[in-house]
């Protein structure tokens, strides 16, 4: 498929090349506008980019344009003409226009606002407006609103008359005189209610809606709750004044999905594309968690020091501490994962934290003495250190692995209690914890053990 696409693109470029004028722009409406986006994205000369995105034709230009990167789209925006800069923004859709300005520097937003209407420039202002991440600054105006009193009939040729211009026209939603939201109807409600019903009569009462300082997390878990394929946006007062399509929120998804990953690998968040990112930018966002948890870690070589003499009574424990202070971090992480993405999804709330650690320390105590159980035959027929020191190590793996599983419960649903994010609390640091505790309770056990 993708094949496929790369070689449309190509083929709307010779016909560009050659001079084919009509076949260009025909192939151009075959072509989706993300492909075509991507497509210019791998032409590194800046002048050729320019030529072909201005010979597109102009109902789907800004389509691309909505699709393309920030510095391609400053890159256009540098070289429009205020004509072309105005017609540009005329047809974007609002959220998208506010989504492009967000990336760009202060000429280029100053240059937009200066060939928007009035209306437009004081709407885009308010959306610039509300907090970074929040429900306003994903929402669109271009919806469809109907009035309770309409009926069907006037729903209808309402749709028709204004639909075109609207980001989708399957669910509508119903405002009274005030503008405050009071339903919403499908289409297809409409399609097949009688002609003469009103509207307040066969109406459903709205699912769910967000407020425009709502959290764009917040927003993305109603979409998952409820199945929506949209969702109203209200002013304090109730007022309708935007909606949030599911296109915007599979890329926020995508966008928490991939802090949260970079959090659990102790990596600090960034906006910046990773081929575009130079390699002082990643050192700056990796360094920092690496020289925390580097400098953390002393604390292994401190436990390590003070038990020297436990050390000493039995050298051949020396050998047997990777696979220990190893498998309690492997446990640590497994439990912190599945913690953190249990609470992410709302399948765990913090008032569940004694039946998930119940939960946890069960599995633990289970899977620990199936390993300790495994690790006391293989040493007993391979390493052959004798019973004690097997028993001693197989104990403490046992031990180590119930530690790892509790502090990988607890931590995170601290971290939420305390209102920071879980996933900084996954596996690096919850490893540099989980090592420290598993020597001290090895070191602890060996000595009592082996009477050193």
């Amino acid at each position: 498929m993708e094949e496929e696409i790369r070689k449309e693109f190509r083929e709307m470029l010779a016909f560009l090349d050659a001079g084919k004028l009509s076949e260009f722009k025909e192939k151009a409406y075959d072509c989706p506008p993300v492909d075509i986006a991507e497509g210019l994205e791998e032409i590194e000369e800046t002048g050729r980019v320019l030529r072909i995105f201005r010979m597109l034709p102009k109902d789907i230009s800004s389509d691309v344009f909505a699709y393309m990167t920030s510095e391609q789209q400053q890159l256009i925006a540098e070289s429009a003409t205020n004509a072309e800069l105005k017609a540009l923004v005329d047809d974007m859709f609002l959220d998208d226009t506010v989504d492009f300005l967000e990336e760009m520097p202060a000429n280029v937003v100053k240059k937009v606002l200066g060939n928007a209407d009035e209306h437009t420039r004081a709407l885009i202002n308010q959306f610039l407006n509300y907090p970074e991440n929040s429900a306003g600054t994903l929402m669109t105006i271009e919806y469809v609103d109907l009035h309770d009193y309409f009926t069907v009939r006037k729903a209808m040729d309402y749709i028709r008359r204004t639909g075109i211009d609207k980001e989708t026209v399957y669910t509508c939603y119903v405002i009274d005189e005030q503008r405050r939201l009071v339903g919403q109807v499908s289409l297809r409600r409409l399609i097949i209610a009688p002609e003469n019903a009103y509207i307040r009569d066969i109406m459903e009462s709205v699912v769910a809606y967000a407020a425009t300082t709502d959290d764009q997390e917040a927003v993305a878990e109603d979409f998952s709750r409820y199945d929506l394929t949209s969702l109203p946006v209200c002013d304090k007062e109730g007022r309708l004044v935007g909606i949030i399509t599911i296109d915007d929120i599979v890329d926020v998804i995508q966008e928490e999905n991939t802090e949260d990953i970079k959090k659990m690998a102790a990596i600090i968040p960034s906006d910046e594309l990773y081929m575009d990112a130079g390699v002082m930018h990643l050192v700056a966002h990796r360094l920092p968690w690496l020289m925390i948890m580097m400098l953390s870690a002393t604390l292994s070589s401190t436990i390590i020091t003070h038990f020297e003499s436990v050390l000493a009574g039995a050298v051949a424990l020396t050998a047997f501490i990777p696979m220990l202070t190893g498998s309690a971090g492997n446990s640590g992480s497994q439990t912190s994962v599945t913690v953190i993405r249990n609470m992410s999804l709302g399948e765990v709330e913090l008032s569940d934290w004694f039946a998930v650690l119940w939960k946890e320390l069960r599995v633990a105590l289970v899977s620990g003495a199936a390993l300790a159980a495994v690790n006391f035959i293989r040493m007993m027929v391979f390493d052959q250190p004798g019973v004690m020191i097997c028993a001693v190590v197989s104990f403490t793996l046992l031990c180590a692995i119930v530690l790892a599983a509790s502090v990988g419960c607890l931590l995170p649903m601290g971290a939420k209690k305390l209102g920071l994010d879980p996933a900084v609390m996954a596996s690096p640091m919850i490893t540099t914890i989980v090592d420290c505790c598993a020597l001290l309770i090895y070191f602890v056990i060996a000595g009592f053990a082996l009477g050193l």
